[in-house]
């Protein structure tokens, strides 16, 4: 490897601490607490600390380690991951009419719904378990550790509109900073009470657990909280490659983590009455306010991965056709994967807000964190079953050996998990639902609307031929017409020929095709299909991570024979306005109630031109009804 090439990869490494584990190096703040908390019963003996203890470790190395860095590392949509890219991949291995389409879907959004859930919670708990750290200080901090948590909280929202090219370099050295200190003081308490490395033995794990039965189980509630962050690996991996990504964690990440939960463990060995926040508690009181300082610091880094991953994934779900669309601001000239979707943004900040309002501690808030995880978890290990299976096409025995292991360990984990519905439990459960009922309705209601369409379609070579029988006058300049994949004559023509009763020099018919790759390249962009009469097909392909910018695919065309002048060109576009009727004969595949939601969303998605970057000064609207 070349000098250029290593530096390449410890730069992307650090990089790579900063955004991709944030969250999962935020987790020791909280999950000794709520481990031994007074709500899960487990009593602070030494067997019980060396079994949780034990199973914290062990389990960062079989769910991090072997399923996240290993294994689904591996099931990428050329390089990029996430729930919604391997959803994309996942379905792309099996036909759209067959039986598990749907079923694959489903467990696809669930899982992304899940991460949106996510994405609110870790936010509010990690910002708020750090300040929680000025009430180890003095009590006298309580009432402000709410207030002071929200306008952090409304601070970081309120800047995602200037992005983080500026502030970003700083994310991986900051975030090294904290491993380093998480480490350091883990090593410090266990040379102060060595007799925790006894828990690095699994059989301390496996003892637990079979020996405390119930408590074990509802302990794993909380253990799990320790393995958050875990899917954030995977949904960043685009940004930096794999070989970073895993470098990180085994060089610094898992170290760090590791060495700090075993100091907890021994702090908790040498002084039991630490466990109201043994975090803190490590170096004692001369080292909690420059703790909460830098554990500010880090939260509101891992919160930012957060926030930029549900950017991320809104863009990869509207480009899939789960959600409308919606405005999407590049923040940075150099980085495509650097945006900001407004209202993704201000809806956040209000659940989030709510959240840590309403909660009130990060107490109340991890009963509700460990659904939303785990639920993630479990939704990928299912996908990533059918991505080995029918994609990579490997034996079946195998198949279910690699993810049947992780999928008993997820299912395990969602069921403890379950008991605390309850207790805050059914917070990222509404919100998916939520989530999965918008994007259930968006999908099924484009359908339906394409579905009636097509009973009035009228084919496009059968019109232009009988049109140039007796050809209307023709004007200068070019007209480009949008039209839907496999539609006739677009709407926006017929009310053209109609109402203007000519056609321009030129015609265009522009469809653009939605891939389940994250990238098209440019010389697979465009293709360009000459119809007679100076009448073209133009078909411009993007990946579900690609910029749509239409301007810019016209101008590839002069590379296949179509010099297209911008100045000269309009426009048209046939803006739908969806009537829900009630009793329609094609109406009865959806409910009412999700007709008028279909109706609702499609009245605010964002305008066609502006989505694909069509200057509004050469843009010509006709509107068209239709009935689902």
């Amino acid at each position: 490897m070349s000098d250029q090439s290593k530096s390449r990869l410890s730069a992307l490494t650090i990089a790579a601490i900063g955004i991709v584990y944030g969250d999962i190096g935020t987790s020791p703040l909280y999950t000794m607490k709520e481990v031994f908390s007074r709500e899960h019963g487990i009593p602070l003996t030494q067997e019980n600390l060396f079994g949780v203890v034990s199973l914290i470790v062990w389990g960062l190395v079989i769910i991090v380690s072997l399923k996240y860095v290993t294994l689904v590392l591996r099931a990428n949509n050329r390089g990029e991951g996430g729930i919604m890219a391997l959803l994309a991949l996942a379905l792309s291995s099996v036909k759209q009419h067959s039986r598990w389409y749907f079923p694959i879907t489903l467990v696809g959004l669930v899982g992304a719904s899940l991460f949106y859930g996510d994405s609110v919670i870790t936010p509010a708990i990690s910002v708020l378990s750090a300040i929680e750290g000025l009430e180890v200080a003095t009590p006298a901090f309580r009432p402000y550790v709410v207030p002071i948590t929200v306008a952090i909280l409304v601070a970081l929202y309120m800047l995602q509109s200037k992005g983080t090219a500026g502030i970003g370099k700083w994310f991986g050295p900051i975030v090294l900073v904290w491993f380093f200190a998480l480490g350091g003081m883990g090593i410090v308490n266990i040379l102060e009470t060595p007799a925790i490395l006894a828990a690095l033995n699994p059989l301390h794990a496996v003892s637990f657990l079979l020996s405390k039965g119930w408590i074990a189980f509802v302990a794993l509630g909380a253990i799990v909280l320790a393995f958050t962050g875990a899917e954030a690996l995977y949904a960043d991996m685009g940004h930096f490659g794999k070989k970073p990504v895993r470098l990180a964690w085994f060089a610094v990440v898992f170290p760090g983590l590791a060495l700090n939960y075993l100091g907890q463990g021994a702090l908790l060995l040498a002084n039991p009455e630490a466990v109201s926040n043994p975090f803190y508690q490590q170096l004692g009181p001369w080292s909690i306010y420059p703790l909460v300082i830098l554990s500010t610091m880090a939260t509101v880094i891992a919160s930012q991965a957060t926030i930029s991953g549900t950017f991320s994934m809104t863009q990869q779900a509207i480009a899939l056709g789960f959600l409308p669309r919606m405005r999407v601001m590049y923040t940075s000239e150099r980085e495509m994967g650097q945006i900001y979707i407004p209202l993704a943004n201000w809806l956040q900040l209000v659940v989030v807000v709510l959240a840590v309002v309403g909660f009130g501690s990060s107490s109340k808030l991890a009963a509700a964190y460990g659904i939303a995880v785990t639920g993630t978890m479990l939704m990928t290990t299912i996908l990533t079953f059918f991505v080995v299976r029918h994609k990579w096409h490997y034996n079946l025995l195998l198949c279910w050996a690699a993810t049947g292991f992780f999928f008993v360990i997820d299912i395990t984990l969602l069921a403890a998990n379950v008991l605390k519905i309850v207790h805050g439990g059914w917070f990222p459960i509404l919100l998916g639902v939520v989530m999965v009922t918008i994007m259930l309705t968006w999908k099924d209601g484009r359908a339906i609307v394409y579905d009636n369409l097509k009973k009035h379609l009228i084919p496009l070579q059968d019109f232009l031929q009988s049109l140039f029988i007796s050809p209307p006058v023709r004007v200068e300049g070019t007209a480009v017409f949008f039209r839907a994949e496999g539609d006739g004559v677009p709407h926006a023509m017929l009310h053209n020929l109609l109402h203007n009763k000519v056609l321009h020099e030129r015609t265009i018919f522009l469809t653009v095709l939605n891939a389940d790759i994250p990238y098209i390249p440019e010389s697979e962009r465009v293709k360009v299909q000459p119809l007679g009469h100076e009448c073209y097909q133009v078909d411009v392909n993007y990946g579900f991570k690609d910029d749509r910018d239409i301007p810019r695919a016209l101008q590839l065309c002069a590379g296949q024979g179509l010099d297209i002048e911008m100045m000269g060109t309009s426009f048209f576009i046939a803006r739908q306005n969806v009537i829900p009727r009630v009793g329609s004969a094609i109406g009865r595949n959806m409910a009412n109630w999700r007709e008028a939601l279909y109706a609702t969303m499609s009245r605010n998605a964002r305008d066609a031109a502006d989505y694909y970057g069509v200057p509004s000064n050469r843009v010509i609207e006709l509107g068209t009804q239709v009935e689902i």
